[in-house]
């Protein structure tokens, strides 16, 4: 029987990777993608809590659905500002946008 400690395990390693994945990868991509599987490990938590604690309200698929908005708009902006930036500098990585320092 599947238990709520497999959803929080699942949750923290989806977690985990989606945060190596923003601090380490170069590409703007790959961090925007890194920041989805972080937002798809909190819905995998705010479902399985809604499950196990309240199982007739559906409190946590709501706040489910609220953070798949948020992350669509998140990604639509960051593609545009990504797009935006390679058509200028013509390279995509995160340690060359530098042109905003002293």
């Amino acid at each position: 029987m599947i238990t709520l400690e497999h959803y929080l395990i699942l949750a923290a390693v989806l977690f985990c990777i989606g945060l190596w994945g923003a601090l380490a990868k170069r590409s703007a991509i790959m961090v925007l993608m890194s920041i989805e599987l972080m937002l798809n490990a909190v819905n995998i938590n705010l479902v399985a809590f809604s499950r196990f604690l309240t199982p007739d309200a559906l409190v946590g698929q709501v706040f489910a659905i609220f953070v798949i908005v948020v992350a669509a708009a998140e990604v639509a902006v960051g593609l545009a500002i990504v797009i935006n930036i390679y058509r200028e500098r013509q390279t995509s990585f995160v340690d060359e946008f530098d042109w905003l320092k002293w």
